[in-house]
């Protein structure tokens, strides 16, 4: 009985909520970069985050360390420090850039998202546009060994994808 009531409430949490692979990508030294789109969440605190009844979707970015990082790190780790921007261009060219910033859930531990308000009809078709950056100033020291090994922490990245239907994630819930 115990059991049964466990699984129906993980089953009915946030844990099992649909989501939207947009892309995959790999940068150096070892990064592997997924990008998501989920039904939009309450995140805390309220008074620094989009809302719920704001938002269309939930953006997000998983950065974890590659199996053959050359940098020999544990596989799967969050990679933090990464500036990342976020422009939305729906059909008829309206346009919105947001800020991924860090987050944590049960599901895919830290990671980078945003509550996110879709600049055009939702029943149109979308373009993201991901801009990845290594931290500015002195957000991040370089010890000699890295810099050594690899100059930057990362080189600045941007992917883009096209003929995105979000309409699917816009009505699930969490």
């Amino acid at each position: 009985m115990t059991k049964t009531l466990l699984f129906l409430t993980l089953l009915s949490s946030s844990i099992f909520c649909e989501e939207m692979i947009i892309g995959e990508e790999k940068i150096f030294p070892g990064i592997d970069l997924v990008f998501e789109a989920a039904p939009k969440d309450e995140i805390f605190p309220k008074e620094f985050y989009p809302s719920k009844p704001s938002s269309d979707i939930h953006i997000e970015l998983l950065a974890t360390w590659s199996k053959d990082n050359e940098a020999g790190f544990q596989a799967g780790g969050f990679v933090p420090y990464l500036d990342i921007d976020l422009q939305v261009t729906g059909e008829n060219g309206a346009s919105k850039i947001y800020r991924l910033t860090p987050h944590i859930n049960l599901k895919d531990s830290l990671h980078y998202a945003q509550n996110i308000k879709l600049p055009a009809d939702p029943n149109e078709s979308y373009k993201v546009r991901f801009k990845i950056s290594p931290p500015s100033g002195e957000e991040l020291g370089i010890h000699k060994d890295w810099k050594l090994s690899f100059n930057n922490f990362i080189k600045p990245h941007v992917f883009e994808y096209e003929g995105l239907d979000f309409k699917k994630i816009i009505s699930a819930t969490r």
